[in-house]
């Protein structure tokens, strides 16, 4: 298992990455639909190819597992491929966007209860609640903080 920065994002590894992010969600955000996930799959390549700092974690093939993206101190987006959950990627990547990009904040749907109390876990704290997601969507968003 290794963690790297990309600077270079390849159409290859954005793929790759979507389908992480694809594995991550349906396993995680069970709130949305199929047809949810379907609209907003096509807005995620951009997101990734945009993002300041891009930090994927590989398995022992060279195969990416899971990725973050960090914007500003703010983590954007954690996912981790479900059959790779639970050994402890996501703590090694936000541990590694604190210490290295001074991550203090992110925000997390309020249904995806599993991530929430991952974060808290690491030592955010929930310091706002917005009734609609980003794209007005009717889904609680939970913004964090980290408490030093």
């Amino acid at each position: 298992m290794k963690i790297i920065e990309v600077k270079n994002r390849t159409s290859i590894l954005i793929n790759q990455l979507l389908e992480v992010w694809e594995n991550s969600v349906k396993a995680t955000h069970l709130f949305l639909s199929n047809e949810e996930i379907e609209n907003i799959k096509k807005y995620v390549p951009q997101a990734i190819s945009e993002i300041s700092h891009l930090i994927i974690v590989e398995n022992d093939n060279n195969i990416p597992i899971g990725f973050m993206g960090i914007e500003n101190q703010k983590l954007e987006m954690l996912f981790i491929t479900n059959n790779e959950r639970g050994k402890g990627f996501g703590k090694q990547l936000i541990n590694y966007g604190i210490e290295n990009y001074n991550v203090n904040e992110l925000a997390v749907n309020e249904q995806n209860l599993n991530s929430k109390e991952f974060y808290e876990h690491i030592g955010f704290k929930v310091y706002k609640r917005s009734e609609l997601d980003e794209q007005g969507n009717p889904y609680p968003i939970l913004y964090m903080i980290l408490e030093k």
